[in-house]
């Protein structure tokens, strides 16, 4: 009995050694160098969120607000909340951009270490799972097209998916880490923009008839998402069945 117990652990304590020597590797690999430029991304975007609690904190608590609904919401909630809140486009644009990059410069290297088995989470597990699900339900009307359809599926301002969905479907069609990256960004990046002419002329028209109306557009935009998740997550469910 004892026997069998250390030959468990001893393969458990192999597993574990070989995933860290391989994980290693990985960091120095193209998806290892993009996971390092997200981390940093994502630790100079905390620091500025920081520094401006700091000195400004009623503006910060707007910034706060406005990366947690597009995070949780996504880029329509996200740019609606920052639109009501008062600021143009040249905060808007350039903030949620920067969101959405460090977004996909951290999921992209995790799931490409998730699915080769470097890295291990069951939450990770379940959302990347759901992820890539997404990703091949629109991979064979993208690839028919290639890096246009990439980026015209990313870019499409009424896409629910986003960014992140995208880049799976780049490795999918077997694009190069950095090439993925590129059409990916470039594409979210004209996405943003499309998404604050339309956002930015709608609120103006709104706020004609209520005062009101950005956050009810707010609102409506967080309502969409929800419902989409929702009716997600029971096809999902009954396919599971």
């Amino acid at each position: 009995m004892n026997l069998l117990g250390n030959h468990k652990n001893s393969a458990n304590s192999w597993r574990e050694t070989y995933r860290r020597v391989a994980l290693r590797g990985a960091t120095r690999s193209p998806e290892g160098r993009i996971l390092l430029i997200g981390i940093v991304l994502a630790f100079l975007y905390m620091a500025s969120l920081s520094v401006c609690v700091l000195f400004y904190p009623a503006i910060a608590q707007k910034f706060i607000a406005v990366t947690a609904t597009n995070v949780l919401f996504g880029r329509a909630a996200g740019m609606s909340m920052g639109y009501a809140f008062g600021f143009g486009h040249a905060v808007v644009i350039p903030m949620n951009m920067i969101i959405e990059t460090i977004l996909v410069l951290l999921f992209y290297p995790l799931f490409v270490f998730s699915l080769s088995q470097l890295l291990v989470s069951n939450w990770l597990r379940k959302f990347l799972n759901r992820t890539l699900t997404a990703a091949k339900q629109h991979h064979q009307k993208v690839r028919r097209y290639g890096i246009l359809g990439l980026a015209l599926f990313v870019w499409f301002p009424f896409t629910m998916t986003g960014p992140m969905v995208g880049c799976i479907i780049g490795y999918l069609l077997g694009l190069r880490p950095w090439v993925n990256m590129s059409v990916v960004l470039g594409s979210t990046y004209l996405a943003v923009v499309a998404w604050a002419m339309l956002l930015r002329d709608a609120l103006e028209r709104f706020a004609a008839y209520s005062p009101y109306a950005p956050i009810v557009v707010v609102v409506l935009f967080i309502s969409l998402y929800v419902l989409y998740r929702i009716i997600r997550a029971i096809r999902e469910k009954r396919q599971g069945k």
